[in-house]
Formats: C-alpha cells, sequence, structure tokens
C-alpha cells in the first residue's frame, strides 16, 4: 500500500510539472495572442472604414464612438445565430473545414517576431513554417465547398485550388531571394540580417538591385494566395453568389471571415520581415545620435513591425475598393506566365549578386 501511495503521488508531481512546464511555454505566448487580435480586430473595423471613405460614406458609427464596438456587436450577434448544416450536405466535411481554415491561418503567427522580445517560437525553418502553414487553408476551403454540396460553392472551392496553389510558386520564389540575402529560413535571423547603422537603407528591398522586382512579385502572389482583390475569384459575388462559403452562417462563417483577415495579417508580416526589417526602427544613426539603439527596443519594435504590417493590410483593403476582378483565364496568365518567369529572373540575379557582389 505505502508503496502504491508513493507510486501515486509520484505520478501526480510529474503531472503537476508537466503542467507547470505547459504554463511557462504558454505565459509569454499571450501578449502575442493579445497582440495578434488587436490587429485583426481593427483589420475587420478598419475594412469598413477604408471602404467606406474610398465610397463617400461613412461607415459604421452607431455602436461605439465612431462605431469602434461594431465587430463586438456582430461578434454577439453572430454567436446567437443558429448553427445550420443544411440537410444534404456532407457534415464532417461541412463542419471540419472552417475548423482547418482557423488553424491553418493561426498556426503561422507561432514563428511571427513581433520584437526581439516577443516571438512564440524561432525556428531555423521558421520562414518555410509559415508559407506552408498559411497554404493549409486550400484544404479547408476544398473541404467547405466539397462539404456544402452547393455547385456554387464547389466551383469557388475548385477555383481556389487552381489559384493558391498556382500562385505559392511566385510567392516561395520571390521569399527564396530573400533568404538568400539573409542565409537563414529563421525569420528573427532574417530581421537581424537586416540590423546596421544605415536604417532603412540596410534592409534586403535596398541591398540588391534586383531584390525590389521579388517585392512586387511575392506582394502581388499574396493577394491571390488569401483570395483578396483582384483575385477574389473563389467568392466572386456576381457569378457564386459568395463562393466556397455560400451555406455557411453564425459562427462558422464568423470564423472563415476572420481566418481570412488572419492571413492577410500574415502575408504582410512575412512581406515586411523579409523585405522590409521587420521590427527594426527605419531610423539611421546621425552622427553620434544613435537613434536605431534607442528605437529597438523590445516595445519599439512591436509598434515598427506593427506598423509595417498593418500598412500593407490596408493597401489590400485599397486595392480591393479600387481594381476590378480579374477574369479566371487573365488570373492564370498572370501567374504562369508573368510572375513566375520574373520571380525566377529575381531568383538568378539575386543568387549571382549574392555570390559575386554581396551588399552594397
Amino acid at each position: 500500500m505505502q508503496h502504491l501511495a508513493l507510486a501515486e503521488l509520484n505520478s501526480w508531481s510529474n503531472a503537476l510539472a508537466d503542467l507547470g512546464i505547459v504554463g511557462l511555454l504558454i505565459i509569454p505566448a499571450i501578449p502575442l495572442v493579445f497582440i495578434a487580435v488587436y490587429a485583426l480586430y481593427y483589420g475587420v473595423y478598419g475594412e469598413r472604414k477604408v471602404s467606406a471613405f474610398m465610397q463617400d460614406r461613412l461607415g459604421p458609427m452607431e455602436v461605439g464612438k465612431w462605431g469602434l464596438l461594431q465587430t463586438i456587436a456582430d461578434i454577439l450577434k453572430l454567436i446567437h445565430k443558429e448553427d445550420i448544416v443544411p440537410k444534404a450536405a456532407d457534415k464532417f466535411l461541412f463542419v471540419i473545414g472552417p475548423a482547418i481554415l482557423f488553424v491553418g491561418a493561426f498556426s503561422a503567427f507561432a514563428v511571427l517576431p513581433y520584437s526581439s522580445a516577443f516571438i512564440g517560437a524561432d525556428l531555423n525553418v521558421g520562414l518555410f513554417y509559415a508559407i506552408s502553414i498559411v497554404s493549409l487553408e486550400v484544404v479547408g476551403i476544398l473541404a467547405a465547398g466539397w462539404g456544402s454540396n452547393n455547385k456554387w460553392s464547389l466551383y469557388g472551392a475548385i477555383r481556389s485550388v487552381a489559384q493558391i496553389v498556382s500562385y505559392e510558386i511566385p510567392a516561395a520564389t520571390a521569399l527564396l531571394c530573400a533568404a538568400m540575402m539573409a542565409g537563414t529560413l529563421s525569420m528573427q535571423g532574417m530581421i537581424l540580417e537586416q540590423a546596421g547603422p544605415k536604417g532603412f537603407l540596410d534592409w534586403f528591398l535596398f541591398q540588391s538591385p534586383i531584390a525590389w522586382l521579388a517585392f512586387i512579385v511575392y506582394f502581388i502572389s499574396s493577394l491571390a494566395e488569401v483570395n483578396r482583390a483582384p483575385f477574389d475569384i473563389p467568392e466572386a459575388e456576381s457569378e457564386l453568389v459568395a463562393g466556397y462559403f455560400t451555406e455557411y452562417g453564425g459562427m462558422k462563417f464568423a470564423i472563415i471571415f476572420l481566418a481570412e483577415y488572419a492571413s492577410m495579417f500574415m502575408v504582410s508580416a512575412i512581406i515586411t520581415v523579409a523585405f522590409l526589417g521587420g521590427w527594426l526602427s527605419p531610423l539611421p544613426n546621425i552622427g553620434s545620435l544613435a537613434l536605431n539603439d534607442w528605437t529597438n527596443g523590445p516595445i519599439w519594435g512591436v509598434f515598427w513591425m506593427l506598423s509595417k504590417s498593418l500598412f500593407f493590410v490596408f493597401v489590400q483593403m485599397w486595392l480591393r475598393w479600387t481594381l476590378p476582378r480579374l477574369r479566371v483565364d487573365q488570373l492564370m496568365f498572370l501567374c504562369w506566365k508573368v510572375l513566375i518567369p520574373f520571380a525566377f529572373l529575381a531568383f538568378t540575379i539575386t543568387a549571382f549578386w549574392e555570390i559575386y557582389v554581396g551588399r552594397w
């Protein structure tokens, strides 16, 4: 009996130790969760305001000061909506589709460095992990479209598979240019390689004569990867009602919508890390004024990272309310006959530049 009691005590102590280790791993990630939620909340709110100002109207104004609480009101509304599953739908795929989208969008935040101190996991293959896990949304979209048992949803899902898989090629090739310049796939390592006394002139975008081309190719490809205009063909409401999420309502619709904004922020953060110094300050050191050192602390790092990333989120919103939607054939032509050749050109020139010239 005494041995049994000791064994049980040891098992409890081991369990508590494991729980403590898990807690230590989770606690540092809590600020990252708040940062991500903050950015996403104002991304959803900002989309409405940006579109309203571009169309000469006010947008949401009733809930809270300037409508700031409108998104919370929408969340409460969606939580109370009935969870409807179409009778003829494949219930397993219908339910698992939004879950895969959500996991794929938010798992990428684990390797995103917000500053020198705030980073979930500094993987040596962080960039590879980020672009791989974001592309998992293809599986979720296909499950949602097929499981809905709706031909419009299926058309939207198939379009999305063709679009995202195609545009991953120029996107990954463009990011390889930044990886070659950094000599690492660690996202934190890529940022540190762009640190220097010249401020923004030390960023990869300005350290190669062809980096601007890789930058443009990745940005255009990222719009297609997250189904943003002018590449929002999978959810073309003029011909497919709402595309792959036509049959969704309530919290399932909210999860799909939230995953889209998470992906928008993630691709914006990736382009910031790869080409624009991530959380590094753009201010150069002038004489004895070490401005770069003063503005690169943990809190300033979060400010710079969010500022740069949310700027590109704003540009994505701007483009949505400015450019018309492409046709399917135009979308594929742009990918296979324009972006992929330019991406390989940038890759080749960057490789020769890094081998024979190096940094300017």
